[in-house]
């Protein structure tokens, strides 16, 4: 597989589960953009770490690198460590595009996720 990457990079988590459904959303964008790689990453506590899933990638044979964050607001990783990562990446990989996208921050897309989890739990105390 080759061309277009994504690794969509969290902070990881010492709690298993919590590394598993950044895997989970993973394998959902790999159901919506089956041309493109789609690896998680973690930056701390977790495995894979940033700098292996580039590398694993442009093993694979990608071109163009997209580090999706999944990070609610920007922070000291994504203000400072993943564009220094993509950055000493790029100097490791010379030729290959890497870019970084926005946290998640503020989007509709957001209040309608949480629009529906209000809905669900108020569900559930009506039916309690």
């Amino acid at each position: 597989m080759g061309g277009q990457a994504i690794i969509i990079v969290d902070h990881g988590s010492r709690a298993a589960a919590a590394n598993e459904q950044l895997d989970e959303i993973a394998e959902r964008l790999r159901a919506r953009l089956p041309e493109a790689q789609v690896e998680a990453a973690h930056m701390e506590l977790a495995q894979p770490d940033l700098p292996t899933a580039i590398d694993q990638c442009v093993t694979r044979g990608a071109s163009t690198i997209t580090i999706a964050l999944w990070f609610l607001a920007p922070g000291r990783h994504g203000a400072g460590d993943i564009p220094r990562i993509a950055s000493e990446a790029r100097t490791r990989h010379p030729g290959i595009e890497i870019v970084t996208t926005e946290p998640l921050g503020v989007h509709d897309g957001l209040v309608d996720a949480l629009t529906d989890r209000i809905n669900e739990s108020a569900s559930r105390s009506r039916k309690a």
